[in-house]
């Protein structure tokens, strides 16, 4: 069974770009422009990791990560944060996530960020 990974970015072409890199890995990937209830959302799609874009229209992905982290039944969950603005995270912290990826990134940096915490001992137990 493939491991499934929830990205949620609102550049369609920064969704495709990771989708792109991402299955060829191996991994099942859902993409999202926009999420108004990312619990909801996780519980709908269960995901084995989930990325963020850090600044989201409309939405702070680094609070949808803390509500991710927060949460009993997603508080497992594997969660990277992205972004083109890398002086966020040291102004706001890291919200919870469990890495950090700087955009622009570079693919192998991706591929084995994403790897490294879908390694067996770091998989979500789905209910």
């Amino acid at each position: 069974m493939l491991q499934n990974i929830l990205i949620v970015d609102d550049q369609p072409e920064m969704l495709e770009l990771m989708k792109d890199i991402l299955e060829p890995e191996g991994f099942a990937v859902t993409t999202l422009v926009y999420v108004d209830d990312i619990v909801s959302c996780v519980t709908q799609h269960q995901p084995d990791l989930v990325i963020l874009d850090h600044l989201l229209a409309g939405v702070n992905g680094g609070e949808l990560c803390r509500e991710i982290k927060n949460h009993p039944l997603t508080a497992a969950l594997p969660v990277i944060l992205l972004s083109g603005f890398p002086r966020l995270r040291e102004a706001f912290g890291d919200f919870g996530s469990d890495a950090f990826i700087a955009k622009p990134f570079d693919i192998n940096t991706l591929i084995n960020t994403v790897k490294s915490y879908l390694a067996d001992g770091h998989m979500l137990a789905h209910a």
